[in-house]
């Protein structure tokens, strides 16, 4: 374990993205009276299930850290005074070197401990989105309490008024479309979009045809959808600027043959693989669109609620995909940012493997997928 601080918790935890960050220490703070979060926790170990675990993009300076190359590490970081995050912190990489060892001197884990079964199953993904982040662990037979899966404050506030955009067609189909109708779209929205436990409006449930077993579940899962469509929406602008700029990127320095060869394959590769991918997660998503207008338009509430207590094996499709592209998005911002070094030859080579590498397992066909999972 480093003794390096890390700075800047406090900001982090307000502003992280849901899909960078598993902000555990806020889930400990907010559900220590609530017993499924000791009873059924991600770690065994204490000071893990309250640490901050985070997507990374790695600087120069930190690839050398692991033994093989990558672009991005999974970090946990564990707070110096959980009550004052601006202390910062003390962290690790999963799988760096001397990952084992630094794990069993710190935290007394073996390399068979079921932490660090988990770590690992994190470090897999391309993003740490809740919704994803569930169902690996469900399929590694692993079953956390539901206050451990929950979109970050910012994203939530960001997320708002595209959620109440997108069940405005249910709620005007109920009260028509007049004041009332748009006070209960905001009520209904922030119901939906709660973290919080507690009452989540039976006329919903009613609504959607949920028993009360099923009803926890079936938000969960509308609330992916909603999450997922937005993400797509949000980086739409973006994609197309990355996929412009792929195109049109030169390193310095002297390019052999080779290298141009390669530069001009790739370029042309990952322009495909960007848009093929974003239209993939559109055609998955249609699936739910199709779901939520057999109840708007033909008000066929079973339909969706069907839909919706069927469809989680769709969200390690869609996180997976959109996380794919998340990555590509993210680090070319942060790589290429104005005023960023120039990029050298073999380090644009490693940017674009990595890419192709992580957008290529993204474009397996649906029916293929979904009889593997």
């Amino acid at each position: 374990m480093t003794d390096r601080a890390i700075r800047n918790l406090a900001h982090l935890r307000r502003s992280a993205s849901t899909a960078r960050v598993l902000n555990l220490l806020k889930v400990s703070l907010d559900n220590r009276k609530d017993p499924a979060w000791a009873d059924s926790p991600v770690f065994r170990t204490p000071a893990l299930n309250c640490a901050l675990i985070i997507k990374h993009r790695l600087r120069r300076d930190e690839l050398d850290a692991f033994h093989l190359r990558r672009q991005v590490a999974t970090k946990v970081v564990i707070p110096i005074d959980a009550a004052d995050l601006k202390t910062g912190g003390r962290f690790v990489f999963v799988d760096q070197k001397q990952f084992e060892a630094t794990m069993q001197e710190v935290f007394g884990l073996a390399p068979t401990h079921p932490d660090m079964a988990t770590l690992r199953l994190m470090d897999a993904l391309p993003s740490l989105d809740p919704f994803l982040l569930r169902e690996q662990l469900r399929r590694a037979g692993m079953d956390p309490a539901p206050c451990y899966f929950s979109i970050s404050e910012s994203d939530l506030a960001r997320m708002v008024q595209f959620v109440e955009a997108e069940i405005r067609p249910l709620v005007t189909l109920s009260l028509g479309d007049d004041l009332e109708a748009v006070g209960s779209t905001r009520r209904l929205a922030g119901k939906i979009l709660s973290n919080a436990p507690g009452d989540r409006m039976d006329a919903l449930r009613e609504t959607l045809q949920l028993r009360p077993e099923e009803y926890q579940e079936g938000l969960f899962c509308w609330k992916g959808f909603l999450y997922y469509k937005w993400v797509l929406a949000s980086l739409t602008s973006e994609v197309a600027a990355v996929a412009e700029a792929v195109a049109t990127v030169k390193p310095i320095g002297k390019v052999d043959q080779t290298a141009r060869e390669y530069l001009d394959r790739g370029r042309r590769v990952l322009g495909e693989r960007i848009v093929a991918v974003c239209d993939e997660a559109g055609r998955t998503l249609g699936i739910y669109d199709a779901a939520y207008e057999a109840l708007t338009r033909d008000s066929c509430p079973a339909a969706f609620r069907d839909f919706l207590l069927e469809a989680p094996r769709l969200f390690t499709r869609l996180g997976e995909q959109l996380g794919a592209i998340q990555h590509v998005v993210s680090f070319w911002r942060f790589r290429f940012s104005p005023g960023a070094a120039p990029v050298g030859v073999e380090e644009l080579i490693d940017v674009f493997m990595d890419f192709e590498t992580g957008l290529a397992d993204r474009l397996q066909p649906l029916g293929e997928q979904m009889r593997a999972a």
